[in-house]
């Protein structure tokens, strides 16, 4: 069973403060029986015979039982708080470590809201589990069997209630819990299915105001949120009515010991105390019982919880880090017969894809929409794997180059440029944790960021993904995070496209004289931002149609004189 497993890989650990909390559990239990006993003689031996030495005498005990009870409580509660909050910890942060190292497709598979809530929601039921299993697992069925033992010896005629009370609490209990699987099982998807449309919505909130969708979308996130509260409220209901139902039982049998019971004290055959011994005793059976089942009810929940964790733990990442000690000599990236397609698509979006670029030199990448040119970015940062053929960046296959010298040679500056919350130089930090703050403005000014930045400065806030900056500023301060990492080889993924042609050309004249020594790929859909390249290809349907200089295009690629003449005319 996943829960059991999981349990024992973060709770396990932490074996030495298990070991406290099952004596200090079984203290606090052992302490709890002894009570009632306690408070019978008090009544039967002082009380009722008027004597004051035995009622001074037994109280004093029972009040150092009570205060070694409370402590041995308190400390099994506090051991096992922190078992529980360590194993979540571990949990969180191998489920992060796991999603950290996802391919795309991977992500794509799960979904980032869905991943959120497994290591936020999932792993507080497992956790909140652990801790019910650290102050209740051993307690509550000592406390029950325990209980009955000493019921039976306190006076085996009044018996025949526990004999009939256990059963019946055992059974409504039972009956709840079985109700309560099937809809824990649906309810960490309506989880799920909330928070993907909470976060779609205020992610492209720009979006939906544009055209006017804020109704349509509000119709979504009402139908999301009323199937959770359906399902919450069905849970809900269930343990509304196991609650009553408990506290019917536990006081119709209180009234049944008193009822039969004092007509025995009535006739002589029991001793008052003993009554009351027999009743706190049926106190704890009834108590240990409900403690379990309150135990048995999170279970369902947290096994939900265990499975959607195990998921994420257990999967292996379709594109494996690689683990060779071969590091690329330098920055040329060489493409052979590279055919790639995504998990079953029947079309190939690259094929036989062959092409070499060398330190220094400017390769770009223009073609239609569709056509593979951020594909192929991403197989040089191996966020895929190619289908066939291969592709090395500094002689070494990316497949057998190790993970991180990899991407420590790669600068990629993605189609849509993310900033993170903090500064404008917490986010080019990025690129080297170590750069100075001279290296910053180079890298900014390189960048043509420089002018904006400058308002405010360096420790300028950053709001989460940049939306305080416009998508020109975000292209510009993501090449400048790209650029402090001084990297061999640069990819820009249609980085440009939120610029106008002045400061295009700005840039694209700063990185030839600032960077002769790296080797730059740029994916473009402007023939202005690919024009001054030392080779540009030209992309359809997955394949190289032609490639060569700008002039030499114009005259041999009737491909690329219809993309030119096409943005001439609307231009025009």
């Amino acid at each position: 069973m996943k829960l059991l497993h999981l349990i024992k890989r973060y709770a396990g650990p932490y074996w030495p403060l298990i070991v406290l909390v099952v004596l200090f559990q079984f203290a606090q239990s052992v302490l709890s029986l002894l009570l009632p006993t306690i408070n019978g003689d008090i009544l039967n031996d002082g009380v009722l015979v008027g004597n004051t030495d035995v009622i001074w005498r037994l109280g004093g005990w029972m009040l150092v039982v009570s205060l070694l009870q409370i402590a041995a409580n308190t400390l099994a509660i506090l051991c096992g708080a922190i078992i529980a909050m360590r194993a979540g910890r571990d949990m969180r942060a191998d489920v992060f470590q796991k999603a950290s190292a996802f391919s795309e497709q991977d992500m794509q598979r799960f979904g980032s809201a869905s991943l959120i809530t497994r290591n936020t929601n999932d792993v507080q039921q497992v956790q909140m589990l652990i801790l019910m299993s650290c102050t209740m697992l051993m307690s509550a069925p000592m406390l029950s069997i325990g209980g009955i033992v000493l019921a039976i010896r306190a006076d085996a005629t009044l018996s025949w209630i526990v004999a009939v009370a256990v059963p019946v609490m055992l059974i409504v209990m039972a009956l709840i819990v079985s109700r309560l699987v099937p809809i824990f099982a649906t309810l960490q998807e309506k989880v799920d299915a909330i928070n993907r449309v909470m976060r779609e919505q205020l992610t492209g909130i720009r979006v939906v105001r544009a055209f006017v969708q804020e109704k349509r979308e509000k119709r979504r996130f009402d139908k999301a949120n009323e199937d959770l509260y359906s399902a919450m409220l069905r849970t809900g209901n269930l343990f509304v009515l196991a609650f009553p139902l408990i506290m019917l039982i536990v006081e119709v049998s209180s009234v049944a010991v008193i009822w039969f019971g004092g007509h025995l004290v009535d006739s002589g055959e029991l001793e008052i105390g003993t009554m009351m011994i027999f009743l706190q005793y049926l106190m704890q059976i009834l108590m240990g019982i409900m403690m379990m089942t309150f135990m048995t009810m999170m279970i369902p929940r947290a096994a939900v919880g265990a499975r959607r964790i195990s998921e994420v733990i257990e999967t292996e990442a379709s594109v494996a880090r690689g683990t060779g000690s071969a590091a690329p000599a330098d920055g040329t990236v060489e493409f052979e017969g590279v055919s790639f397609s995504y998990p079953g698509a029947d079309t190939p979006v690259l094929e036989d894809v062959t092409f070499t670029a060398h330190p220094g030199e400017t390769v770009a990448i223009i073609g239609s929409t569709g056509a593979g040119k951020t594909t192929l970015v991403n197989l040089i940062a191996r966020q895929f794997d190619v289908t066939a053929g291969s592709v090395r960046v500094g002689g070494v296959d990316v497949r057998e180059s190790d993970t991180d010298q990899l991407w420590a040679n790669l600068g990629l500056v993605p189609q849509r440029p993310y900033l993170f919350s903090g500064t404008v130089a917490s986010n080019l930090r990025f690129g080297d944790e170590n750069a100075t703050e001279a290296d910053l403005w180079q890298a900014l000014e390189i960048a043509q960021a420089k002018g904006f930045v400058a308002e405010k400065g360096l420790d300028a806030r950053v709001a989460q993904g940049g939306t305080n900056f416009s998508g020109g500023q975000r292209q510009r301060l993501s090449i400048a995070r790209a650029l402090v990492k001084r990297p061999r080889v640069l990819l820009f993924d249609d980085s440009f496209s939120a610029l106008d042609t002045s400061t295009d050309a700005r840039l694209r004249a700063a990185l030839d004289a600032e960077l002769s020594d790296i080797t730059r790929i740029v994916v473009a859909q402007r023939v202005a931002t690919v024009q001054g390249a030392d080779r540009i290809l030209v992309i359809e349907s997955g394949r190289i149609l032609d490639q060569g200089t700008h002039d030499e295009l114009l005259e041999t690629s009737e491909t690329y004189r219809e993309i030119v003449n096409s943005q001439m005319s609307v231009e025009a």
